[in-house]
């Protein structure tokens, strides 16, 4: 490799060939890309030394895939529905119907459902809803109800 060195008003600088200049700036990324998975690595030993869970590959795994989160972090725990529904009080008919898809939690049951089962909220916030996309009819009857206190207050 010829590198020839060359006194700029900038100062300094090393003219080397295109190859090597490309070789060189390789293995610069390469050398960013390992620190950032260092910092990834040490980042999460912190966190499990402070007690964040480990999930095994599987289970991980069946999350990647979008299977439901509630269900597998519920068998990967080896809770039935029966188990989980008591423990976060609400029916076992509710967190089935969680657990296929045909409804959808509002987020502060799915805290709930998270301290249960001893995982980070994170693994269950995607599938969230508000409380009025949880239960619309409920959120409905509330409006209508408060649209006819506020008649009621009009009249007066």
């Amino acid at each position: 490799m010829t590198v020839r060195f060359q006194i700029t008003p900038q100062g300094e600088v090393a003219i080397l060939p295109r190859a090597e200049y490309e070789r060189l700036k390789k293995v610069d990324e390469e050398m960013q890309e390992d620190a950032g998975t260092a910092r990834l690595v040490a980042r999460a030993r912190k966190e499990v030394a402070a007690g964040a869970p480990l999930l095994p590959k599987e289970v991980v795994d069946r999350l990647a895939h979008g299977e439901n989160p509630i269900r597998v972090l519920r068998e990967f725990r080896q809770y039935t529905q029966i188990e989980l529904s008591v423990a976060v009080q609400m029916t076992q008919g509710y967190l089935s119907d969680l657990e296929t898809g045909k409804r959808r939690g509002p987020l502060a049951l799915h805290q709930k459902i998270a301290r249960a089962l001893g995982v980070p909220l994170e693994l269950l916030a995607p599938i969230a809803v508000s409380e009025e996309e949880a239960d619309p009819v409920r959120f409905a009857n509330r409006k209508r109800a408060i649209a006819e206190i506020r008649a009621q207050r009009r009249r007066r």
